[in-house]
């Protein structure tokens, strides 16, 4: 069985450490606060001015004025501070800010990402995620394995080379889908390696579902590309 967004997110919240600090950007990706570990101290910092930002609210206790870069009502935390965006930007683009979990369009076997927009369609802007990738030191995408056609055809994000404008190049470190996980080695040029399955979810599946070569290191074993 596929992962759920809500377990997407979860395992995403695996990759974060203790005393990051992390910017989740749209989508799957700001499930992820709601998953991070009891005790350990995780500073969310947006793009729109915030650091600190406590897991979402429930029904009847929004603030409308406290939302995220995606305009999502949040709540705060006792450490919380408040900035101007171009100190926001600041911290993203002077490398304090330690992981990205960002959510994609397409990502390719060498770390291209593609996630701000499909030509034809309107754009309401390329936000924050340009600056992200290469400002920040580590990069987590989360994003369904496939996008699925109102025809219910399917076609793989994970791909040989992206063909949407590119949000960056080189800049993944790793994928996690509703299939499984994935990491990149976007320096060393070993590509891209399947760690990880979702519960369910066999070799084949991911195989059949991904356009891209990849390595498998499953319980310890690697194998030659897939």
């Amino acid at each position: 069985m596929a992962w759920t967004r809500e377990q997407m997110a979860a395992r995403a919240a695996k990759e974060l450490r203790d005393g990051y600090y992390v910017n989740l950007g749209i989508g799957i990706p700001t499930l992820v606060s709601n998953f991070i570990p009891k005790g350990m101290r995780v500073q969310l910092q947006s793009e729109n001015g915030m650091l600190g930002m406590g897991p979402f609210p429930f029904e009847g206790e929004e603030d409308a004025d406290l939302i995220n870069a995606g305009k999502q009502t949040i709540t705060e935390l006792p450490t919380t501070s408040y900035f101007s965006s171009a100190d926001s930007f600041g911290m993203i683009r002077g490398g304090h800010i330690d992981l990205s979990i960002l959510g994609a369009m397409q990502v390719a076997k060498n770390g291209d990402l593609a996630n701000w927009m499909i030509p034809g369609k309107m754009v309401k802007g390329m936000g924050g995620a340009m600056d992200l990738v290469a400002g920040v030191k580590r990069v987590v995408v989360v994003m369904e394995h496939v996008a699925k056609g109102k025809d219910g055809s399917e076609e793989p994000k994970l791909l040989h080379a992206c063909t949407l404008p590119l949000t960056g190049t080189g800049v993944v470190d790793m994928v996690i889908t509703d299939l499984g996980v994935f990491t990149i080695d976007k320096k060393g040029g070993a590509g891209m390696t399947l760690i990880e399955l979702a519960e369910s979810i066999t070799l084949e599946e991911i195989k059949a579902r991904t356009q891209a070569d990849f390595k498998v290191a499953l319980d310890g074993k690697q194998s030659d590309v897939a």
